[in-house]
């Protein structure tokens, strides 16, 4: 079995692995939704991440930014206060950072995913030799985009939160040379191979 057997151990994992990961993200709400669980999962697990994540929606508007980045103290101590929420002032306060630093992205570039996207032109990447399970955590390409997020403002976006985020929304496509849902990105979607992923930028 290949490293995308993960997928078979939960029945959210294998939702997720099947509907979502990797399959590349072109709206704005779904991809601030995807770096919002980046960001909460930090120091916590994945599969947390996918128990809880109807929380975080009724919590956060279902990821609508724009209603986020207008939250004052009371939508803090509301969200802390919801059942089952993760208590971390410190990542809540994060989110709603995010969401202010993710409009003025907008603002310069017309949407957020046409920012991220523009690291890749465009393009899902391939690395060669990800698909046998020589991943890393994070590349010279997460490590670039987390820099200039930080310029930005934005919270819990280092390197290896990024490169877990570029993996989710399509931008690296790391399945397994014999998961179906490799083949079936790269049937649908542009795709571009990279030799290696220690890029110098």
């Amino acid at each position: 079995m290949g490293y995308c057997g993960w997928a078979n151990t939960d029945p959210l994992d294998k939702t997720y692995h099947d509907t979502e990961w990797g399959i590349p993200v072109h709206d704005d709400r779904h991809m601030f939704e995807h770096l919002t669980l980046e960001c909460m999962q930090c120091g916590l697990s994945w599969g947390l991440m996918l128990k809880k994540r109807e929380i975080f929606r009724n919590c956060f508007h279902n990821f609508e930014y724009d209603r986020i980045a207008a939250y004052d103290e009371a939508d803090v101590e509301r969200i802390l206060n919801t059942e089952g929420m993760i208590r971390s002032p410190r990542k809540v306060k994060a989110i709603i950072n995010n969401a202010r630093c993710y409009q003025k992205v907008r603002e310069e570039f017309g949407t957020f995913c046409d920012y991220i996207w523009s690291f890749s032109q465009g393009k899902t990447i391939l690395y060669q030799g990800h698909d046998t399970g020589r991943i890393p955590v994070s590349n010279g390409l997460s490590d670039k985009i987390s820099r200039d997020l930080k310029k930005r403002g934005f919270k819990y976006v280092g390197a290896i939160t990024i490169y877990s985020h570029l993996q989710a929304c399509g931008i690296i496509n790391d399945h397994d040379k014999d998961c179906p849902c490799r083949q079936k990105i790269l049937d649908k979607y542009p795709t571009v191979v990279r030799r290696r992923d220690k890029e110098v930028y």
